[in-house]
């Protein structure tokens, strides 16, 4: 955090390694994202160059022991998480689909054998992957997913569609969920491979300096050693997401950051009525708002954080700190936005940007609405997605 940001000292919760990383991460952000990210996203550019250098600063599957991953702790993902996204939210997304998503499929659901020959060219960044779960009809329902993989002699033949699938144009690899005779079963499939198509999406207003891509899946063969043999039934995706949402409780708070830094900058040098306008009541109160947010999604992504590294985690824990912090996050933003006046509609300005992809962040991985009904699930014992 920084200086006005931090109204609690929460920087001394951390260690010294950790605040050590997020100066490094922050530097990178700072040399190479920041100058380069309008540009980025307005002309819907995803900078594949920058994929070599995050591998360079452990940032690819960080969290992963072994098979040439960094080893980070949970802390140490969700700072840099934090920092990747007080720069843009798509590019902590590709991290967040390499990392939390593909390479974790693996690391969790798959062999040995594959996890040698996947896991070290994922973390250097010679092989990308996405995770092709989502379906044009199935977002928030996995479970209903149309995608199938049928036995034919040793091999799996798949047919269906993805849809929002990060990377996909660009992947070596996908991981593929799709239902089988026994339920939801993973596969590693190389883009190459016949009869796989993926198409990026265009038209969009958010996340434009990442990619996200329809996936087409026409009697894509495979041999058996593509299935990923210990994901059985949807707990195998599940378990991948709730390592990403854990990445998007901290990075939304950088993107909270960067919005609010932005406009107490702004109101501290712009004049209006021959005063900044951050001498005026109206707006410190919105800057001491928008701080106590900040503040309180920090101390929220901590505990969670911890919790992880101790062992402790629940899914319900996830939903609190993505509802929360995303809803905040976006909030933020948007106010920061609305304090830079007319300005703020320009890329000169990052506010807008951050709240327009927010708008991506707080929808995937979970909605507020399905988070909503996880906690509800928890606090009453009755289910009521249905």
């Amino acid at each position: 955090m920084t200086e006005t940001s931090d109204l609690l000292d929460i920087d001394s919760l951390f260690t010294a390694d950790e605040l050590a990383l997020r100066e490094t991460v922050r530097g990178f952000v700072d040399e190479r994202i920041r100058p380069n990210i309008a540009h980025w996203f307005e002309k819907a550019i995803f900078p594949q160059e920058i994929v070599k250098e995050m591998a360079g600063l452990g940032l690819l599957g960080m969290h992963l022991q072994g098979y040439g991953c960094p080893g980070r702790s949970a802390v140490d993902y969700g700072i840099a998480a934090m920092e990747l996204e007080a720069g843009d939210s798509g590019l902590r997304t590709f991290v967040s689909v390499q990392g939390s998503l593909a390479m974790s499929a693996i690391y969790k659901h798959g062999s040995e054998e594959q996890k040698n020959e996947w896991l070290p060219r994922m973390a250097a960044g010679e092989v990308i992957g996405c995770f092709g779960l989502t379906e044009p009809t199935a977002g928030s329902d996995p479970g209903s997913m149309k995608t199938f993989a049928r036995r034919e002699g040793d091999d799996w033949v798949i047919n269906g569609s993805k849809r929002w699938i990060g990377l996909a144009s660009i992947a070596q690899i996908a991981i593929v969920w799709a239902m089988a005779e026994d339920g939801v079963r993973g596969f590693i499939v190389p883009t190459g491979t016949p009869g796989f198509k993926a198409t990026p999406i265009e038209a969009k207003l958010s996340m434009r300096a990442s990619i996200q891509c329809d996936v087409e899946l026409t009697d894509v063969r495979l041999p058996a050693t593509a299935l990923l043999p210990n994901a059985k039934g949807l707990r195998g995706p599940f378990e991948c997401l709730n390592e990403a949402r854990y990445g998007i409780i901290w990075g939304a708070m950088g993107a909270a950051r960067d919005s609010y830094e932005t406009v107490v900058s702004y109101s501290q040098e712009r004049l209006q009525f021959d005063k900044p306008l951050a001498g005026y009541q109206l707006t410190q109160e919105k800057l001491v708002n928008m701080a106590l947010e900040i503040n309180k999604g920090m101390l929220l992504a901590l505990q969670i954080g911890r919790l992880k590294e101790a062992g402790k985690l629940q899914p319900h824990h996830i939903s609190a700190g993505k509802l929360n912090n995303c809803r905040e996050a976006i909030t933020i933003c948007r106010d920061a936005r609305a304090m830079l006046g007319g300005n703020g509609i320009t890329l000169d300005y990052s506010p807008l940007r951050h709240a327009n992809n927010l708008e991506s962040v707080r929808t995937y991985e979970g909605t507020d609405e399905v988070h909503t009904l996880i906690l509800g699930n928890h606090i009453t014992g009755i289910p009521a997605f249905r």
